[in-house]
């Protein structure tokens, strides 16, 4: 230090009061947060809370949807047939092929050829498939399965059975009979008994004696949410339950587009029997099955009472290819047109009856309508001009129908604006003020994808943190933000399975787990009031943020305190406008040693909220919130 400083840091510490002198240097002043009850500044959007999906990290195939068997079509890349080995028992003989010159529809022309060239019932041979990495198998459960199937020696039966990889124990087992030289749909029940719980399993077909046997559609689902045929797993659609999301924006982002025009979602070709859907290549460079049709997406929103945000084909796809607005958009134009009639139209509309003929009479509820997908990344600039077309097509057939541009646009007025965020746990904290002094002339805004990208597969606290910094800001500003939505919502953990990290809930074969983001969507969506309160926080340190709500009805107030410093964080809380209060209220805590503890398929609860009681003393008080936490206090007055 220079001399000269140090001479005059001394004189100057001699004139301070000997009390100041003492202090410790890591003095601070209190946080306080002022909270006006009776003033609330605007209504809380009802839909803020939803869920975004697509496939992506095999969320639908390998995912929420419930089959088993992986390929179950058999597609055209030229390893599809490795997802289908043979089966030779003793001295059994077989090939297998794939052969394009017969299939039991127009839609799957292309089946697997089995040909058994020498067996018997102690030495059987056919061909095994592993499902997606296992499949599930657990006691006392009756599997649903089918095929279609044709051979060339009537009569012959195909043995169908669940083994374990390792034990080689046979946990089901079924004979189906009746095989001809037509193709035909078979179906079979897997009754399991007393078995151990294990996903290291292989569905198996197989035959006893020389004969060829094309298969295809082969299918296995194990019992479903709410019981429906073909439908979800049921663990994770208990996840998103316990979410009470209000809408799903649904097929997806880059799923809607596709890497290619021709391999867009093309609704048409995804609803009505399996046999009918030819399946399509995802941007994400595996064959989606196309079993979570239009009609399942409907009624994934129908169980889990989700209004559906349905996004339509827009005329621009990943690799660039685009249609200009005009006469050449107009048969996309009119596609949408006819999916809008197949959701919400009577059963004696032509695409309503479709629905009807499908197994749903009864219309969808349809108020959002979002035209594309992130469409600013269209080098052609014909967005403008395509929306225009979309919109006004769409607004004359149904006037009240909310219309969602995915990029700003000119040419027509947007109803609602859709914005996406993909950040670091810094950005999310800085920006979690975006929306605090946004324009309020323009669209509304839904925040269709964001997410804080740190921890791999699945977001770790610190995220979770920042996301809840961010969600802060969001249900601040929900006069403005009506919509939001985390993406990608699904990741199928083992090596393989995972092509963007994170993703809010994990699973295998056999289990799920929801991340401590998915846990922060939780607090917020099943505490979210409906009412914003003004509430004024001072003197806290950076990370810790907060948010007001109160409920109208219920006469409870949420108050949400983000502490993603590594100390406690003591706040004096002040009530005005309040006449009186309940002695004792509700909080609930997430949190977690350091910002790096999370949650995996294999200690699926180390981050999750507790909830208990806590004493109120009256509208003034002190509350002191853990390290790294994110917390909702929930009073009654």
């Amino acid at each position: 230090m220079n001399k000269s400083i140090a001479v005059a840091a001394f004189l100057t510490s001699a004139l301070l009061p000997f009390s100041l002198l003492t202090q410790s240097p890591s003095l601070t002043i209190q946080p306080s947060l002022t909270i006006e009850v009776d003033h609330p500044t605007s209504k809380v959007s009802p839909t803020l809370y939803g869920l975004m999906t697509e496939e992506i990290n095999y969320s639908y195939d390998g995912g929420i949807y419930g089959e088993l068997v992986r390929d179950r079509t058999l597609g055209h890349e030229w390893d599809a047939i490795r997802l289908w080995p043979t089966v030779a028992r003793g001295d059994s003989i077989v090939n297998v092929s794939a052969d394009d010159s017969s299939g039991p529809s127009p839609a799957l022309t292309r089946s697997l050829r089995v040909t058994v060239s020498k067996a018997s019932e102690s030495s059987p041979a056919g061909v095994e498939n592993a499902g997606y990495w296992g499949i599930p198998v657990r006691p006392h459960i009756a599997y649903s399965g089918s095929f279609y199937a044709m051979t060339d020696s009537p009569g012959i039966p195909v043995t169908v059975t669940l083994q374990n990889d390792q034990t080689g124990v046979v946990a089901a087992s079924a004979a189906v009979t009746g095989l001809t030289g037509e193709w035909k749909r078979f179906t079979y029940t897997l009754k399991t008994g007393d078995v151990p719980v294990s996903s290291n399993n292989h569905l198996i077909l197989t035959i006893a004696k020389p004969a060829t046997v094309w298969l295809n559609l082969v299918s296995l689902f194990p019992p479903t949410y709410h019981d429906r045929p073909g439908g979800n797993r049921a663990d994770i659609m208990n996840l998103l339950a316990g979410m009470q999301p209000k809408f799903l924006r649904l097929p997806g982002g880059n799923y809607l587009e596709g890497e290619h025009i021709a391999e867009r979602f093309d609704w048409k070709k995804t609803i009505g029997p399996w046999v009918d859907r030819p399946t399509h290549m995802s941007p994400w460079h595996y064959r989606s099955s196309d079993g979570m049709g239009l009609l399942e997406f409907l009624e994934w929103c129908e169980d889990l009472k989700m209004q559906p945000v349905l996004a339509v084909y827009a005329g621009y796809s990943l690799a660039q290819e685009h249609v200009d607005p005009g006469p050449a958009l107009e048969p996309y134009v009119q596609d949408a047109l006819d999916e809008i009639e197949y959701v919400t139209g009577s059963a004696d509309t032509k695409w309503g009856a479709e629905r009807a003929k499908d197994g749903h009479p009864a219309p969808f509820p349809l108020r959002y309508i979002e035209v594309g997908n992130e469409d600013q990344f269209d080098h052609s600039h014909s967005y403008d001009g395509r929306f225009a077309q979309f919109y006004r097509a769409i607004k004359q057939r149904h006037p009240d129908l909310q219309i969602i541009a995915t990029a700003p646009v000119k040419s027509v007025a947007p109803d609602v604006l859709d914005e996406h965020f993909y950040m670091s746990a810094a950005q999310s904290f800085s920006e979690a003020h975006h929306y605090d002094a946004a324009d309020r002339n323009g669209p509304k805004i839904f925040v269709g994808e964001w997410a804080t990208r740190e921890g791999d597969p699945t977001p770790n606290l610190e995220a979770a943190l920042a996301d809840a910094a961010w969600l802060t800001g969001l249900e601040r500003n929900s006069d403005l933000v009506i919509m939001s939505s985390y993406a990608p919502l699904f990741v199928e953990v083992n090596p393989g399975g995972m092509q963007w990290a994170p993703d809010l809930i994990g699973y295998d074969a056999l289990s799920s787990y929801g991340s401590p983001s998915y846990w922060t969507q939780v607090m917020f969506s099943t505490h979210l009031g409906t009412e914003v309160v003004p509430a004024a926080l001072a003197d806290a340190p950076p990370r810790v943020f907060t948010s007001v709500t109160r409920d109208d009805t219920t006469h409870k107030l949420f108050v949400k305190v983000v502490n993603a410093t590594s100390t406690s964080q003591s706040v004096a809380i002040s009530l005005t406008g309040v006449k009186k209060l309940a002695p004792q209220a509700k909080l609930t805590t997430m949190s977690g040693k350091t910002p790096n503890a999370t949650n995996s398929i294999t200690h699926p609860d180390a981050v999750v909220p507790i909830t208990h009681t806590v004493s109120i003393a009256g509208p003034k008080f002190t509350r002191t919130f853990a390290p790294y936490s994110v917390n909702v206090l929930e009073l009654s007055y």
